[in-house]
């Protein structure tokens, strides 16, 4: 590859955006097209379902400056095939020395004929936030991290809300049912009615077809069940596809050249052990710095400590590290309270930390697991005890 490799960059969200600034800062001269199947340039997404929803803001633009950049911007754009140095896309084909891949999610759809609402674009979010008048009778399938914070705005606009979980507890599948049963009655302190182990069969005009043949009338319907990476259209490339768009250490595809980041792509983790997805604001920040570093031959290593926030129901939970392989659960002062966490502790090591309105105690753990060292369990579950002073 030469110095100044011409780059492809597909994907126009903050990962995409963030790709091509890192190669410009880091001297790279050579061409540039950022690729987006949006026709907004790139914005902010964890706004929309939060200041956005709520009428704070009408804008998350994210005002690079492209033109300092140098970069070709190419809008309602949408990537479908890819060829040895060459990708192509719905409007015509790019020939690249290196591919960035910055994709990220589409979400998930229920069957049926009935409109249903989404959250991931910003047109998504301006479509929906016109309905959600007082007196709407608001329907929300999943009582995960959107879904909560959806219906925190909805409740604000004076919404009517009602929120259909399939699991036991809302957030089972983020921190599992012990954490996520926790949240459940924040929902009824700020007059959300909550139905768990719901499941939802179908949605039908006026409102939601329940499994077992219950109907839950709904003005307006919104799924928010989750998320797939957006990379099925590279079925049948020579690019492995694990979670995702599966990278290395490196955030290198199996093809030369061929690099991916963000909300689609599966990476692998040293710290630990496996290939992980997140889907998260911090994830799409930093690792085009490891990409840019990369494409230019720089062989930089990524491996962060997942970090994510949300706010809902009046608190600010923040999560880091991953819990996957815990075999202990430490809670930190009393989750009846306005402020307390949670720890995820494998073989005395902290691997995650959840807090609600606890802000210094996330910044310290996510030092402590990034240390890797061991910690006290018992000085850990002391709210009165720094975490920081937890390490043995």
């Amino acid at each position: 590859m030469t110095s100044d490799p011409t780059v492809v960059v597909v994907g126009g969200g903050l990962a995409g955006l963030r790709t091509v600034e890192e190669l410009r800062a880091r001297g790279h001269q050579g061409a540039i097209t950022l690729i987006g199947a949006e026709a907004r340039p790139p914005y902010d997404r964890p706004p929309l379902s939060k200041k956005l929803m709520t009428g704070e803001l009408d804008d998350t633009s994210l005002r690079a400056d492209l033109g300092s950049l140098e970069v070709r911007l190419r809008l309602s754009e949408t990537a479908t095939q890819l060829w040895p140095g060459i990708l192509g896309t719905d409007a015509g084909e790019y020939r690249f020395d290196a591919l960035v891949i910055a994709t990220g999610a589409v979400p998930v759809r229920l069957p049926g004929p009935g409109p249903q609402h989404v959250l991931r674009t910003a047109d998504d979010a301006l479509a929906l936030r016109t309905l959600l008048r007082p007196g709407t009778r608001l329907s929300i399938v999943g009582a995960g991290w959107i879904g909560a914070e959806l219906a925190t705005a909805a409740r604000t606009r004076g919404c009517a809300v009602t929120v259909l979980e399939a699991a036991s507890t809302p957030l089972a599948a983020a921190v599992g049912s012990t954490v996520g049963g926790i949240t459940a009655r924040w929902y009824a302190e700020a007059g959300v009615e909550l139905r768990l182990g719901q499941k939802v069969q179908s949605i039908e005009h006026g409102g939601i077809a329940l499994a077992g043949g219950g109907w839950q009338p709904a003005d307006v319907v919104v799924t928010a069940v989750g998320v797939r990476p957006a990379a099925a259209w590279l079925d049948g490339s020579p690019v492995r596809l694990e979670n995702g768009i599966a990278v290395d250490g490196q955030l290198r595809t199996s093809v030369p050249g061929v690099f991916a980041a963000g909300d689609c792509a599966s990476f692998w983790s040293a710290r630990f052990g496996r290939q992980l997805r997140f889907e998260h604001w911090d994830v799409a920040l930093h690792a085009p710095e490891v990409v840019a570093s990369n494409v230019l031959g720089d062989g930089m290593q990524y491996d962060p400590v997942p970090y994510f926030w949300s706010e809902q129901f009046g608190r600010m939970v923040q999560y880091v590290g991953w819990h996957g392989d815990a075999d202990q659960l430490v809670w930190r002062g009393d989750p009846r309270a306005q402020k307390w966490g949670v720890g995820w502790l494998a073989g005395g090591r902290l691997r995650a930390m959840l807090t609600v309105s606890s802000p210094r105690d996330l910044l310290q753990a996510r030092r402590l697991i990034e240390g890797g060292g061991r910690v006290d369990a018992p000085k850990l579950s002391d709210p009165a005890v720094a975490v920081r002073d937890c390490a043995i």
